[in-house]
């Protein structure tokens, strides 16, 4: 289950005070990796190279083709499946007559695997969009007391290189030869949404991201009221908020989904999000129960996809 913004930055919060106590943070580096960095502001930096790949034979699956792929990725082989649709499909938006497929990086949210979230793949490539779903670290779970630690400690978190994963993931989509490379989304469910967002905003030549059933973590409001006073602490938080980075998505299209019935992220957190984004930007809502894609959704997913592609 994913935690609230609120009540997840509390939590890291307090335990966060107690740990730093233990880590002397004059051994953390501003630069850290030659390929990595967190800005003053708190901004995460990373120069993405073209990963390695594997890919096995793909099976025909209905109206679209199906390949397991594998990467290495910051010292972690990352699997993934790369869904691609037929020549045949229609892509609303893109009448240019190019054969050249989309591709979107789709991510999942915690414990969610690759092979679940072929729903909303599946879904996507009727629309005509290829897609590359990953298993994430961890399965999208996340540790944020400890990913502190490891910043603090000149290390890379968890996190941050949860973000170069979908980053790498985007690479790979650009190298297929029915994928157009400069028509690349992201779109993430809950956690992954989170990590979409981020992709988003460090991918320029990303043409928009989707986030569904996600929010960030209101980094800044603790700031604001003085429940987030170190200087450390504030950088880290803020390079794993989403909020932080929504100014930077634009010119680039944002798009988020929620329902109005989710129990897991409140609708009024992800309406908080959606409010520090900067145009062009989109908002819906939904009624469904479930948290995460339902089928509610797929006018708006249809449309707002159409409108990203050239």
């Amino acid at each position: 289950m994913q935690r609230t913004r609120a009540g997840l930055l509390a939590a890291c919060i307090i335990t966060a005070m107690l740990a730093a106590a233990l880590i002397f943070s004059g051994t953390w580096s501003a630069s850290g990796d030659k390929d990595w960095k967190v800005t003053d502001d708190g901004l995460l930096e990373y120069s993405v190279v073209m990963p390695q790949y594997q890919a096995v034979p793909p099976e025909d699956d209905s109206n679209s083709s199906l390949t397991p792929v594998s990467f290495s990725s910051r010292g972690q082989m990352i699997e993934g499946l790369l869904r691609i649709p037929s020549q045949g499909a229609q892509i609303k938006g893109a009448g240019n007559g190019s054969i050249s497929i989309p591709g979107i990086v789709l991510l999942g949210g915690a414990s969610v695997t690759k092979e679940r979230e072929q729903v909303l793949a599946k879904y996507l490539a009727e629309l005509g969009y290829a897609s590359l779903a990953l298993d994430q670290r961890n399965l999208g779970g996340i540790d944020p007391q400890g990913d502190l630690q490891l910043f603090l400690k000149g290390m890379e978190p968890t996190e941050h290189k949860m973000v170069y994963d979908a980053l790498a993931a985007a690479q790979i989509l650009r190298q297929q030869l029915a994928i157009d490379p400069e028509n690349i989304i992201y779109a993430g469910e809950s956690n992954g949404g989170r990590f979409a967002l981020i992709a988003c905003a460090l991918d320029p030549r990303a043409r928009g991201v989707l986030a569904i059933s996600t929010c960030g973590y209101g980094a800044d409001a603790a700031i604001t009221s003085g429940r987030l006073t170190d200087p450390m602490m504030i950088r880290f938080y803020r390079s794993i908020d989403p909020e932080t980075y929504m100014g930077k998505i634009s010119p680039r299209m944002l798009v988020m989904i929620h329902s109005r019935n989710d129990t897991v992220i409140p609708y009024e957190d992800a309406k908080q999000t959606f409010d520090h984004a900067a145009s062009p930007r989109s908002w819906h809502e939904v009624g469904c129960t479930q948290h995460g894609y339902c089928r509610e959704m797929n006018a708006f997913i249809e449309d707002e996809l159409g409108k990203m592609v050239s």
